[in-house]
């Protein structure tokens, strides 16, 4: 196979094959991107605040870089917490040096990875379809149901995906002969792939060594490997990647067993984690048949035309591997590539999460079939009965969900908005979830009476949207018709926010913070008074962050917290049952979170020796005395 040729823009080579109908020129098809991440990705930022697990945890090892100014070491609580990368953190850290501990600052670096991967989608399927397919990319990633779902925590998934997404842009730029900005490229290529070890770990290179090696073998570049600058390149990456590295291995010796950062991060992090055997245990797996599944649910509703890929796929094999052409090269290496995530996380324990870095070349090469079967709508059966197909599935769909809606409020017509939806909900064990979408289960009927707007926009969107969309596409007005499509997906990921905003007092723990903080502003506790969470940090981690203390863990010494607990210097902060019931009541002011799934222990540990001060969806808070009279601190 002959090396690749450079090939201009789509935009300005009407004859490629794979090029789109025209599509709305840049700057509308920019600020229609960039409205949409707006209205569904910036507003959100100011509500609901942390969510109690990973959202607060991570923002509070950021905050803790910022209070500490030790940008090395990840601490949360006081413990460290070896087992992440830092780049996020670092984002975070600067977020809140600009605007202070607070749920924005939070998930801005987040919201902004968002954009920057929707603009990146568009320019780099712009060079390689044209205009139309770059706007279509472009709207599916913001509007696509996983993209917002895993944005809502603040987790590193889609920094990951935007800088491994760089580097394979920047791969295949390098590979283009001739290219004025080759060295550019490559520089680019390898400073984005160190960013993305520093986002993630090492299973950035196993993504895209992974991806490009098979790439270079199939499409025979790997003679043309001196274009990405092997050498220099490879000293770039390292004097990015290795510093953080080496000071961390360094910085944290003598843990669990002689075990340090080297140890718990590379090999229970890394290896461990891949084979299941990552200590603690505590992760799962998703049933094989649920985990291929569920990306008809993370990609929804563009999921839906994902048979034109493949049959567009399949019909170009031969002729874009032999045209070498910028777009038969994307969309090989893009194939490549998200193939290559899928099928690792199938094998890997996993979480629903973890494919996200194969949404942009998903919808990339969805956006491409989209646009190629739009094209040959009226000469080719297949694609017209395929794009029917997939309209006539999402009225389906849509008109199903507006009627269950409906019904459920409906049946709620005559109950009482209740602030509180965790007061509404099924009180089962979730205390033993560990799959991140776990408490959707717990949706019960009457829960409708506190959603109801988002429910009405929802079943508005699902009502009419899906319709109009098919109806458009069956006028030939195909570009109205996948806007429809993105613009009704938008109503409903806003009403998903709103929703998410609802169930605030159940997922986040602030509320009760700000009690806590209430108390001490009416001198009816002590600022100084010893603040405690029942189990795990995770259960309550956004009372720390919003009260900016450390909290002692009774029975906490566990999944996060375990390892960094093990090192010599790390603070007393875990009380057994014992030494609760001990200090119980003496010394300084004792002031307990108590999770829903910890209340029936807590009543059998200290009966009814304790003090109400606030109750929140099952959670409690609970003082070892009575209140004290303000008179008391004039």
């Amino acid at each position: 196979m002959t090396s690749p040729t450079i090939s201009a823009p789509a935009t300005t080579s009407p004859s490629s094959q794979t090029q789109s109908s025209a599509g709305p020129t840049r700057s509308v098809a920019l600020l229609v991107i960039s409205s949409l991440w707006m209205v569904i990705f910036f507003a959100s930022l100011f509500a609901p605040p942390l969510l109690d697990d990973a959202d607060a945890t991570h923002a509070n090892a950021a905050r803790n870089m910022v209070l500490t100014g030790d940008l090395v070491t990840l601490k949360v609580n006081g413990i460290r917490y070896l087992e992440k990368a830092a780049l996020p953190y670092w984002l975070d850290a600067i977020s809140f040096r600009i605007f202070g501990f607070n749920t924005f600052a939070a998930h801005l670096p987040e919201a902004i990875g968002v954009l920057l991967l929707g603009l990146l989608g568009f320019h780099w399927s712009r060079r390689a379809y044209g205009d139309r397919t770059a706007f279509y990319t472009g709207l599916m990633i913001l509007t696509s149901t996983g993209v917002f779902l895993f944005t809502r925590i603040y987790i590193p998934e889609v920094l990951l995906t935007l800088f491994l997404s760089i580097s394979l842009y920047c791969l295949l730029r390098a590979l283009e002969n001739p290219s004025p900005r080759r060295s550019l490229h490559a520089y680019t290529m390898w400073a984005a792939l160190a960013l993305a070890v520093l986002t993630k770990g090492l299973v950035a290179l196993v993504f895209f060594f992974g991806a490009a090696m098979i790439y270079l073998l199939l499409t025979a570049q790997w003679r043309n490997l001196s274009r990405i600058k092997p050498v220099t390149g490879l000293l770039l990456f390292l004097l990015i990647a290795a510093p953080w590295h080496i000071l961390a291995g360094l910085r944290n010796t003598g843990g669990m067993n002689g075990h340090g950062f080297f140890w718990f991060y590379f090999v229970n992090e890394h290896f461990l984690r891949f084979l299941g055997k990552r200590y603690p245990k505590d992760y799962n797996k998703l049933p094989g048949y649920l985990f291929w599944s569920l990306h008809l649910v993370w990609l929804f509703p563009w999921s839906l035309f994902s048979p034109l890929a493949v049959i567009q796929g399949w019909r170009l094999r031969k002729r874009s591997a032999a045209a070498n052409s910028f777009a038969s090269n994307t969309t090989w290496l893009l194939g490549i590539y998200a193939g290559l995530v899928l099928v690792f996380f199938s094998i890997s324990t996993n979480q629903e999460y973890y494919t996200f870095p194969a949404y942009l070349a998903l919808l990339t090469l969805m956006s491409a079939a989209v646009v190629l079967s739009e094209k040959t709508y009226d000469q080719d059966q297949a694609s017209r009965r395929w794009i029917t197909v997939a309209h006539a599935t999402y009225t389906i769909i849509g008109l199903a969900a507006a009627v269950a809606l409906g019904y459920g409020l409906w049946s709620s017509r005559k109950l009482p908005f209740v602030p509180d939806i965790g007061e509404l909900l099924a009180h089962r064990g979730v205390g033993d979830y560990t799959l991140s979408m776990s408490h959707f289960f717990d949706l019960t009927g009457p829960s409708f009476a506190a959603l109801r707007l988002p429910a009405s926009l929802a079943a508005l969107s699902f009502a009419f949207g899906p319709a109009i969309a098919w109806l458009l596409r069956s006028r030939r007005r195909h570009l109205a018709s996948t806007t429809t499509i993105a613009l009704s997906s938008a109503i409903f990921l806003i009403a998903a926010h709103i929703a998410l905003i609802r169930f605030a007092p159940m997922l986040s723990s602030a509320n009760l913070a700000q009690k806590i903080q209430k108390l001490e502003d009416d001198h009816l506790v002590s600022r100084d008074s010893q603040i405690l969470l029942f189990g795990d940090q995770a259960y309550g981690s956004s009372i720390p962050f919003y009260l900016g203390k450390i909290v002692y863990l009774v029975d906490g010494r566990s999944t996060s917290m375990l390892f960094g607990s093990t090192f010599p210097d790390a603070p007393p902060i875990f009380l057994t049952h014992e030494q609760l019931l001990k200090s119980w009541g003496t010394g300084q002011r004792k002031i307990l979170f108590v999770p829903l799934e910890k209340r029936d222990e807590i009543d059998l540990l200290l009966g009814n020796n304790k003090v109400l001060l606030a109750e929140t969806s099952g959670k409690a808070l609970f003082t070892d005395r009575p209140l004290d009279h303000p008179l008391n601190h004039q």
